[in-house]
């Protein structure tokens, strides 16, 4: 395909997932820039990005820069970035496009743009938690976003090394609109053939709430227990527990008109998983945490929806409160 060639595609957050994304696409045609910082910049410049996969190590030597003013305007910007700090980059992210540019958010949880040409009741409303201040609404700009669901267990090494635990790896796509883009099958097909599995779909929130679903139970019980959820998912107490969280998930997701899929069956998965969830990573290593994408924000959405969740307020609260403890959340109002 002519376009693929010549598309420019910049990844800003080159950690653990922008960083195994654009050490699979270095090997394609596009021209492959990145936004990274620090020691991990300073690595990538001088020894190359290295992503170790299952099927050996993949070294490139893409454009790299803490300057996203430095790069010329990108046809596509995928933004690996954690959500909370996402507002603060939306002036930066804006530097990067032109007119018919696309702004990929790979995150966990609840995106900011999440009820852009949703339709219902609830369609255009604005979320305050995930984006206060409306920077990414009216700086990048809701029809611009295309969201990403990222199935990649990864992790920094050490500065620009990553490491990708997964034998399988995919990426899921689809416009807030649901409309196909043949810029999204572009970049499918860049990707396929580097190993990462990417799947354009028509219903993404399907796709955010099929993760999401395992991410409140396996992001809240990891920051509570300090382990990956094959050590916490065999205890009788907990896998009871773990089940109601994965019904009261979903019966959110159906009250917003998506469909989940089984949360059982990602919940047999979730208990055979010797890795540890990222929220839980984050909290040891003293990051920012992605509280509000991935905990509190999909219970405002219950409450908004009236549905009941015991078991989820709870675990989540308490995992929220860990945070808190450890200094590394702030509420935000809703």
């Amino acid at each position: 395909m002519e376009q693929e060639a010549h598309m420019k595609i910049c990844v800003y957050g080159a950690g653990a997932v922008g960083g195994h994304i654009a050490g699979r696409l270095a090997s394609s045609q596009a021209e492959v820039s990145l936004i990274a910082r620090g020691q991990h910049l300073a690595a990538i410049r001088e020894h190359g990005l290295r992503v170790e996969t299952r099927d050996g190590e993949l070294v490139s030597h893409p454009v790299a820069t803490d300057r996203p003013g430095d790069l010329e305007p990108q046809d596509i910007v995928i933004v690996a970035v954690k959500a909370p700090a996402l507002p603060a980059i939306a002036e930066h992210i804006a530097s990067l496009l032109h007119q018919d540019s696309l702004v990929l958010f790979v995150m966990n949880g609840i995106p900011w743009w999440y009820f852009h040409s949703h339709g219902g009741d609830l369609d255009g409303t604005h979320l305050q938690r995930l984006d206060p201040g409306q920077a990414l609404w009216d700086k990048v700009g809701p029809e611009r976003a295309v969201g990403a669901v990222a199935y990649t267990a990864c992790s920094v090494v050490a500065p620009g090394l990553i490491r990708a635990e997964n034998p399988r790896n995919r990426l899921v796509l689809g416009r807030p609109d649901g409309r196909a883009d043949d810029r999204l099958d572009a970049l499918a097909s860049l990707l396929n053939p580097s190993g990462l599995e990417v799947t354009v779909t028509p219903k993404i929130r399907d796709a955010i709430w099929a993760k999401l679903l395992m991410n409140l139970i396996g992001g809240s019980l990891a920051v509570l227990s300090a382990s990956p959820m094959k050590d916490v998912l065999d205890k009788p107490a907990v896998a009871g527990t773990a089940k109601a969280m994965a019904a009261e998930g979903a019966a959110i997701a159906r009250a917003l008109g998506c469909d989940p899929g089984d949360p059982y069956e990602g919940l047999a998965k979730l208990a055979k998983s010797g890795h540890l969830q990222s929220i839980a990573q984050d909290l040891q290593a003293g990051r920012p945490m992605e509280i509000d994408a991935m905990f509190r924000v999909p219970l405002d959405l219950a409450d908004w929806k009236q549905v009941p969740t015991p078991n989820l307020d709870l675990v989540i609260e308490l995992a929220t409160q860990r945070a808190r403890a450890a200094g590394q959340y702030q509420d935000t109002p809703s």
